[in-house]
């Protein structure tokens, strides 16, 4: 059984402005990098479709969709808040961004694929219930987590997070959903400045001091994180992967290497090969250090991809 990897062009053409980290160059390093290690031909390739009204209102109420699609400019670069904008390209990148997520779902639940990847922009996990920021618009993680859980009728989803930001969104979203188990570890205090004052107990928000390396990460992923997945079963996991925690990224200051992610992958393989069938469906998130993003989600791909 294959890893499934799920993009799009579309996604390229979302553009917030000269010198913004988060340019459509992410993507285009993650698949060079992909090539020249080899593993592509390893992995099965999917267009990501375009997420329906339908998936979209699990997590977000009309009203916050609407106003995404009636700010999608014709020409030039509308800002939704100081570092989040849309160009003429960003609502149809946002959607298959989504999208991504409910075929990545489907994938693993009929058994097409043990896990999936999904290489999309604009990234999700700060999109909130009702608010576009952080440069998330949708918030593709939740978006894929409820699909498991309504169209596919799983009764336990976890949602594992390890950007260097805490997902405030995606709590936002699940917070007190006992459905749902959300696993975090994010630079504290940092943005988007949430995660430690008095989450739902279904949040289990790890934070890290800044200049946490990699043997304080796999402390906390071994002692705080596995215990209370194990203990919770998911039938399907969810990652939100951000790898702006890498030592080279210097929009953060953590100091994770490559090694880093692809042990904290094999943790994660491990509680889902013991209560979730193997399936895994991951999203990329943040990292803006172009080099080390690309070797970041190599080593991450080629975990999942028992390569």
């Amino acid at each position: 059984m294959t890893t499934a990897y799920i993009t799009h062009r579309d996604c390229l053409d979302h553009d917030m402005g000269a010198h913004h980290p988060e340019c459509p160059d992410r993507l285009s390093a993650i698949n060079d990098r992909l090539i020249a290690a080899g593993l592509d031909v390893h992995l099965s390739f999917h267009d990501a479709p375009r997420a329906e009204m339908a998936h979209l209102e699990r997590v977000h109420p009309r009203q916050h969709i609407d106003a995404i699609v009636n700010s999608a400019p014709t020409h030039g670069i509308v800002h939704l808040d100081p570092d989040t904008a849309m160009s003429p390209g960003t609502l149809q990148a946002a959607l298959r961004a989504a999208g991504a997520g409910v075929l990545a779902t489907d994938l693993v639940m009929a058994g097409m694929a043990e896990n999936a990847f999904c290489a999309v922009r604009p990234p999700g996990h700060h999109a909130e219930r009702r608010r576009a920021m952080g440069f998330c618009f949708f918030n593709n993680v939740a978006v894929a987590a409820a699909h498991a859980l309504e169209a596919h009728g799983l009764e336990r989803v976890a949602v594992v997070d390890f950007d260097v930001h805490h997902g405030n969104g995606t709590e936002d979203i699940f917070a007190g959903d006992e459905r749902v188990l959300m696993a975090s570890t994010f630079q504290h205090p940092f943005y988007p400045y949430s995660g430690t004052d008095n989450p739902a107990r279904n949040m289990l928000n790890v934070p890290l001091p800044a200049g946490t390396r990699g043997d304080g990460f796999r402390q906390v992923v071994g002692d705080i994180w596995m215990p209370r997945l194990r203990g919770f079963a998911p039938q399907a996991i969810f990652i939100s992967a951000g790898f702006d925690a890498h030592y080279e990224d210097d929009m953060a200051s953590l100091g994770l290497v490559e090694s880093d992610y692809a042990w904290v992958t094999e943790q994660l393989k491990q509680v889902a090969a013991e209560s979730a069938h193997k399936r895994i469906v991951s999203i990329l998130e943040g990292g803006y250090a172009l080099s080390a993003l690309a070797r970041s989600v190599a080593s991450h791909i080629r975990v999942l991809a028992d390569l």
